[in-house]
């Protein structure tokens, strides 16, 4: 009795070690500039406050509020001109089909405005408003001292504290998961301490009145028509104890209070006619509950979520320093392990506070912004930033934040089987490589970026990894016709390239990168870049698995199974690199940011480490350098994770969370500019999202991988982190793994199946002097190809622990 108590102990102690440590962000000033500010979302809408003490800006967001329409950007007779592009880039003439794109192989219309969309039907996604609140301290001295904000993630509460004079004020922000609305608490220590004045606006398109006692904004969007867009409605009703509360022009003013709450509800008309009567709704229910309430229910929800996964890097950390203090010691020193804690758990928290199953999923800001034009319309870009967005999603123990995914993807379906037929005269469904929350598929409006074709694939390859993690077969059936179109769309678009017969996509491009043609001439687009063939073997195999699994399909099946092995080989180039491209040409810019040609190392599973092909891959990652734009640096944390090699990954971890200066926020560096804002936004710069997202995905790849059949435990694990802990990260095949280790040496860990699962764990990560154990029993393993074997029923558990 006295073993099984110590036993779950041990355990239990896997699973609570990294909720141990209280995690925040945490500042002793103001923010400075936007990037500063401490975000909060509830998934639809969110606020990033900023702290000032007098004056005070409280940026607000809703995760619908886009301008734009749906609209026909496909040239319908462009399919005319396919033959003709293909044939000149198959002889090597790239210039002369890149002439003929320029003119009938693009958008119709002006796209997405080069990224400046947001009076086009393209749109933008947009800031909601503005919440602006003067503070009255009756007194002139506005000195405050002991000043403290901070954003505590293990309960989405923002707080602001300070003292003025002999007076203590206290402010916490959040935005609700259950009621729904932002809400904001402020107190004093001493009673008719507060006063202030509210309003709201926004750089255009608003309308501010009062009714009553509630602030008002209203207005509408720009569709890129008739002007008569997404419409938008905010209500701000302040609930106070004391004091006295009137209007004063379009601001709401209250005097001497001992305590208020402001709540706050946002909607748009965005797949929702009833918008007004919703946010009138919802602000009611809301005030029928106290802060106190308000704040536990919304604590309760939150932490189901985020309690889901964690970790906990030992030896060393610094969290008594400011966050943006903390950046900067970093910078020089790297002795603060729970760096690594603190940005997974954000990454997490980020994701789950700009995405929920019913709406949208992250864009390139996640849920916030603070413009009317955000950069690159704030849109979804296909050739890298939507997937990286939801990279953390399955490891992290996030699966329930899937869905918004597969809806926008589905919602791709039918407007990509029109730019299939107009473009390529092919059946299925297709999307190049940017598209929002109307549907837009058609190519960009400049070839030289606007002409990937595979962004769509990789869609459906993100799309099944939730399955490959899940193994959730009602999902699959989902899942199944997307897979299906997409593959059918390549299938029937791929021709045969001249030098091997191999089937190939043209035209094409490998991300936003250019090479030098044996005449010296700069191109672009190109025939079957390796991206291509990696993404296209990748989906062709998955739909070929998922139609045996749900047994349909048959007939299609063996067109792929034949198509599939027809698909260019990786291929290595005489300086030892992974090609980029079918020839062996010479990169304009040899440390260009993407590393697209790497896509089969990672997020794909077709380059493992230790073999040749990895060996090419990591010389393809030496040639480019360790610099670049904050998600390309993320990205090349996962490289590393992947060849094995934490040292590595750890580097370009220090080098993703170098603090970016303050004047550097709002300047477009596209190689040089990467790190991080003092609120732990990820810079491109500016500001991107998916850089968080991949970071924290990269902190996860470090310690747990699954992508080639089998549990690896701690396969990338640098110097730095001797000693630590992590919860409930999953693994392929529907399993939760939690370990403990020290001094870089597994010493526990745990494995429970989210459904009936075969666990393989490569034996070579098991140290010797442990034992397997289920119900208490020691059991022994089925040993195959290197791995032990375990047979586990949906909700079992099996524990790896010391032979005593």
């Amino acid at each position: 009795m006295l073993r099984k108590i110590c036993m779950l102990a041990l355990l239990t102690a896997i699973t609570v070690a990294a909720r141990a440590q209280q995690l925040k962000l945490w500042y002793k000033s103001p923010a400075k500039i936007w990037e500063d500010c401490t975000p909060i979302g509830n998934g639809r809408i969110g606020a990033t406050p900023d702290g000032g003490i007098t004056r005070e800006q409280i940026v607000l967001n809703d995760i619908t509020m886009w301008s734009g329409s749906p609209q026909d950007a496909d040239k319908a007779d462009a399919h005319l001109y396919l033959k003709q592009i293909q044939d000149l880039l198959l002889k090597g003439d790239n210039v002369a089909a890149q002439d003929i794109m320029a003119q009938h192989f693009v958008c119709k219309g002006p796209g997405s405005g080069e990224a400046d969309g947001k009076d086009l039907q393209y749109g933008a996604y947009q800031l909601f408003g503005n919440m602006n609140i003067r503070y009255d301290y009756g007194t002139a001295d506005t000195t405050a001292t002991h000043y403290t904000r901070n954003l505590l993630l293990d309960s989405a509460v923002a707080h602001t504290d300070f003292t003025l004079g002999n007076v203590h004020y206290q402010r916490a922000y959040l935005a609700s998961f259950t009621a729904d609305v932002i809400a904001i608490h402020l107190t004093a220590d001493q009673a008719h301490k507060i006063s202030f004045t509210l309003g709201m606006d926004r750089p255009e398109r608003f309308t501010t009145v009062i009714a009553g006692n509630e602030l008002q904004m209203t207005g509408q969007l720009n569709n890129g028509t008739d002007g008569k867009g997404v419409q938008y409605m905010g209500r701000v009703h302040i609930q106070q104890e004391g004091g006295s509360l009137q209007a004063v022009g379009n601001t709401l003013q209250l005097r001497n209070a001992n305590a208020a709450t402001v709540y706050i509800s946002l909607g748009t008309s965005f797949k929702r006619p009833g918008y007004k009567t919703f946010t009138a709704q919802v602000l009611n229910r809301a005030m029928q509950m106290d802060f106190t309430a308000l704040q536990r229910a919304h604590v309760r929800y939150y932490q189901t979520l985020y309690g889901r996964a964690g970790i906990d890097i030992g030896g060393g950390g610094k969290d008594d320093l400011p966050t943006d203090e903390r950046l900067r010691t970093f910078e020089n020193d790297v002795n603060d392990n729970s760096l690594a804690n603190l940005y997974f758990q954000y990454g997490r928290y980020l994701l789950i506070s700009s995405t929920r199953a019913d709406i949208l999923p992250p864009n390139l800001q996640g849920l916030w912004a603070n413009k009317v034009a955000t950069a690159w319309n704030g849109d979804y870009h296909l050739d890298i930033n939507i997937q990286m967005n939801h990279w953390p999603l399955e490891v992290g123990n996030l699966p329930m934040l899937n869905k918004p995914f597969l809806t926008l993807v589905e919602g791709l379906v039918q407007p990509g089987a029109r730019t299939a037929k107009a473009y390529y005269d092919a059946p299925g469904w297709v999307a190049h490589p940017i598209t929002n929350v109307w549907g837009y598929t058609s190519p960009g409006e400049g070839y030289t970026w606007g002409a990937f074709t595979t962004g769509s694939a990789w869609l459906c390859q993100m799309l099944w990894a939730h399955y490959e993690f899940t193994r959730d077969t009602a999902y699959l059936r989902r899942l199944y016709p997307l897979l299906k179109g997409s593959a059918a769309f390549y299938l029937h678009a791929m021709v045969k390239e001249p030098a091997h017969g191999w089937l190939v996509t043209a035209p094409s491009n490998s991300p936003e990168n250019t090479f030098l043609l044996p005449n010296g001439q700069q191109a672009s687009v190109c025939a079957g870049p390796t991206i291509d063939n990696q993404i296209l073997r990748k989906l062709f195999h998955a739909t070929i698995e998922a139609g045996n699994i749900l047994h349909t399909d048959v007939a299609f099946r063996k067109q792929l199974e034949a198509a599939v092995v027809q698909l260019p080989p990786n291929q290595v180039g005489k300086d030892g690199r992974l090609m980029e491209w079918l020839q062996e040409y010479k990169e304009v810019e040899p440390h260009h940011r993407h590393l697209s040609h790497l896509w089969g190392l990672y997020p794909g599973d077709e380059i493992a480490a230790g073999t040749p092909l990895a060996n090419a891959a990591r010389a393809s990652l030496e040639g480019r350098g360790d610099d670049g734009t904050g998600w390309s640096l993320a990205w090349k944390i996962n490289f590393w994770a992947r060849l094995h090699d934490g040292n590595r990954a750890f580097k370009l971890l220090h080098r993703v969370l170098r603090p970016v200066a303050v004047e550097a926020a709002d300047h477009i560096n596209m190689r040089n500019g990467g790190g991080t804002f003092n609120n732990l936004f990820n810079a491109h710069p500016p500001f991107q999202i998916d850089g968080n997202f991949g970071g924290a995905a990269g902190i996860a790849e470090m310690l747990l991988q699954s992508q080639q059949g089998y549990i690896e435990l701690l396969p990338a694990l640098p110097d730095q982190w001797k000693d630590g802990s992590f919860s409930r990260l999953c693994a392929r095949g529907g399993i939760e793994v939690s370990a403990s280790w020290r001094d870089k040496v597994i010493t526990k860990a745990r494995f429970k199946a989210t459904t009936d699962a075969v666990l393989r764990i490569k034996a070579g990560d098991v140290p010797p002097g442990m034992r397997f154990s289920q119900n208490g029993k020691t059991i022994t393993p089925k040993v195959s190809d290197g791995c032990l074997v375990i047979a586990l029923k949906k909700n079992t558990t099996c524990e790896l622990l010391p032979n005593t």
